[in-house]
């Protein structure tokens, strides 16, 4: 398949689907962090939207959207940074692909628009963290979870200020990627999961 990963500079979930054979590109207006910037399209994602894709998997920013941004909501508004957020947010929503899934924190699309089709969990994948996660979904099943663990430490949140904190606190969890690429990309080769990653 050919499969869009939105707004991700990290390009973990890129990396587990091209793992699968498809052909996988991440997209952000930054340089990818992931390893392979053969693989990444440093532009406008909106503008990818008017190409073909089997797939579109977005992570659009949430700074003006999540709710733990909430005491700044109102200078948001007043400004338009907002608005122009949930708007950058229905391009995926309403992009003419078959298989669509936006993710974003806990936030106001859930009144904006609609509710999530899902909320996950990190310690759902693998990682014994909260940091709970919504996917509005269109022609794709619910994540199933795929190694439930113990903890459920905050350590997201708890990350001390530095210039790297925003990038590192919306990087996908290595466990929720493969997720991803397995159950909406297809099955992982029998030799197992560690062949499946690169």
């Amino acid at each position: 398949m050919k499969v869009l990963v939105a707004c991700e500079e990290s390009q973990e979930v890129c990396k587990a689907f091209r793992a699968l054979g498809h052909e996988a590109y991440s997209c952000d207006i930054e340089p990818c962090s992931g390893g392979h910037p053969e693989w990444h399209l440093q532009c406008d994602a909106l503008e990818l939207l008017k190409m073909q894709w089997d797939m579109i998997l977005a992570f659009p920013p949430c700074t003006d959207l999540a709710v733990s941004g909430a005491r700044y909501f109102a200078e948001k508004r007043a400004d338009g940074r907002q608005q122009k957020s949930i708007e950058f947010f229905m391009q995926f929503a309403t992009a003419d692909c078959p298989k669509i899934a936006i993710e974003n924190p806990v936030g106001i699309m859930s009144t904006a628009w609609r509710k999530p089709d899902q909320i996950i969990q990190p310690w759902q994948y693998g990682h014994g963290e909260t940091k709970a996660t919504c996917l509005w979904l269109k022609g794709l099943p619910k994540l199933e979870p795929t190694n439930i663990v113990k903890g459920r430490e905050q350590r997201v949140w708890r990350m001390p200020p530095c210039k790297d904190r925003a990038r590192l606190r919306s990087r996908t969890f290595r466990g929720i990627a493969l997720a991803m690429a397995e159950q909406w990309g297809g099955i992982c080769p029998p030799e197992g999961k560690e062949h499946c990653y690169g």
